[in-house]
């Protein structure tokens, strides 16, 4: 029985009769079902806007502040972030294709190679992620709002009394306070975001330009950190610090590389998605991150009593400026990027993700308040609190875990499936991929083991190094090697229903 409509540009829904049979299963709910042809509306644009908006945020500013303080030099460090967001495009549009195809979500596209059971891993493995990233997001956008609150309200540091836990008791409030925000646009779901990604992108830009425009005006130039060389006078000794900070780099959107299908499923057709992505990510990363190289060499002349640690810091440089509305905008500007891509980055998909281990019981909006309060829970404040531990340890550490993910689910859909799915099944527990598929689960733990050892022996760091490189390799080349086993049993169990 043909349970699916093919259009002529390629995309595949279900048919009355087939979404009537899988509304009663426990794998089934509103957020997670395939998206209807007809309401698949998003443009070039919107996936332009989407990804513009999301590598607009603090911690891109930030990123090249790490490889600075690593020993690069300003050339050496934007090269490295271009490279590694042009690598990291790959698996992000072919992870994409799914998503626009058959009009499902990350979790949903997961259940084919690790079936309906085993996707929870991936699934959850990205959840704890983003769950991080949600938090880390969240106090950038909170150390804003505070900044904003100090310049209009008088002694606003010790308005609700003294510091705990190292922080005034105004920043945890603003903190709460932002965290809010995130949680309440979720609750207006997807169209009020798609909203919010098409005004932000520009205005983030726009304000962005107007701060790197005066600031060079009032330093009269670049200042001296563009012309610093870096540390390393020879390519062994730049070799062992540019290869983890390329890995880093892969890592910062290795999250996107594997949930691009919760955004894709609302696509037009393959080729919007395609370009618009490929359009906006490498060139809009590359770009704010030189933007935030050089309005920092410039405040480090125009501030002269700045810390360059502070300088780096976006909210602590505005904090310096005395006119209450300059920091008011600023700061604005700060929230609404910040806002943008948690909520696009980092709270999409682990709320998909929640509701894809419970469907009849965690829906969209729940997934994303389980996503908030883990996200506190994880501490963001620590994982910010130096650096180059959050490059190298946070974005290295996590890249080998969704590196494997990633390479198994790219084996499975392009060579060992080549692009055919059984929709309808996707959803029933006795469908052709019901259970556990314990080849993808076997070789994502491969990969992992791989990129993970050189935690564990010092001898075998260098695998470590290359982190999402070794997990996906290795879970690719063992996905398709124990799919040749268990790919006869699959074709005859597929014939059969």
């Amino acid at each position: 029985m043909i349970e699916t409509i093919e259009h002529v540009d390629g995309r595949v829904e279900l048919n009355s009769d087939a979404e009537e049979s899988i509304l009663s299963s426990p794998l089934y709910n509103e957020d997670l079902a395939p998206v209807p042809v007809a309401k698949r509306n998003w443009t070039t644009y919107n996936y332009a806007a989407l990804w513009i908006s999301m590598a607009h945020c603090i911690p891109t500013y930030m990123m090249a502040s790490g490889l600075i303080s690593a020993g690069m030099n300003w050339w050496q460090a934007l090269l490295t972030i271009l490279l590694g967001n042009t690598i990291v495009l790959a698996p992000i549009l072919l992870n994409s294709h799914p998503g626009t195809k058959y009009g499902i979500p990350f979790p949903v596209f997961a259940r084919a190679a690790y079936g309906t059971t085993g996707s929870n891993l991936p699934a959850l493995m990205r959840a704890l992620v983003a769950c991080g990233w949600f938090g880390i997001q969240a106090w950038i956008g909170g150390e804003a709002l505070n900044t904003f609150f100090k310049a209009f309200i008088p002694n606003w540091e010790t308005l609700l009394g003294g510091p705990i836990g190292g922080h005034t008791t105004t920043a945890w409030f603003s903190f709460l306070v932002f965290w809010a925000m995130n949680i309440a646009i979720i609750y207006k779901g997807m169209d009020l975001l798609r909203i919010v990604e098409n005004w932000a992108a520009p205005y983030v830009l726009v304000m962005t330009a107007i701060l790197l425009g005066w600031i060079l005006y009032q330093a009269g130039g670049i200042g001296f950190l563009l012309h610093e060389p870096g540390k390393f006078a020879t390519l062994g000794e730049f070799w062992p610090i540019f290869v983890p900070s390329l890995t880093a780099m892969i890592g910062f959107w290795a999250t996107l590389s594997l949930n691009m299908p919760d955004f894709t499923r609302f696509g037009k057709s393959q080729r919007e998605q395609a370009v618009g992505q490929t359009v906006a990510l490498p060139t809009t990363m590359t770009v704010f991150a030189a933007m935030g190289i050089v309005i920092t060499s410039a405040a480090l002349i125009v501030f002269p009593k700045m810390s360059p640690a502070d300088a780096w810091d976006p909210v602590k440089l505005v904090g310096q400026f005395s006119q209450p509305i300059v920091v008011a905008v600023s700061m604005f500007t700060v929230v609404v990027a910040t806002l943008s891509v948690n909520i696009a980055a980092n709270v999409v998909s682990p709320a998909n993700d929640f509701a894809n281990a419970f469907p009849r019981w965690i829906s969209f909006r729940t997934g994303g308040l389980i996503t908030g309060i883990i996200g506190i829970l994880m501490q963001p404040w620590k994982l910010l609190a130096d650096p180059s531990g959050y490059i190298f340890g946070w974005l290295v550490g996590y890249s080998g875990g969704l590196g494997s993910i990633a390479g198994v689910l790219i084996a499975d859909y392009w060579i060992v499936r080549r692009k055919d799915l059984r929709l309808a099944d996707l959803y029933r527990t006795d469908g052709v991929y019901a259970g556990v598929r314990w080849n993808a689960i076997a070789a994502t733990l491969l990969g992992c083991f791989f990129a993970w050892i050189g935690l564990i022996f010092p001898s075998f760091k260098i695998l470590y190094d290359y982190a999402w490189f070794v997990g996906f390799g290795v879970a690719f080349v063992s996905h398709l090697f124990l799919a040749q086993y268990s790919r006869e049993a699959v074709i005859q169990n597929e014939e059969e229903n």
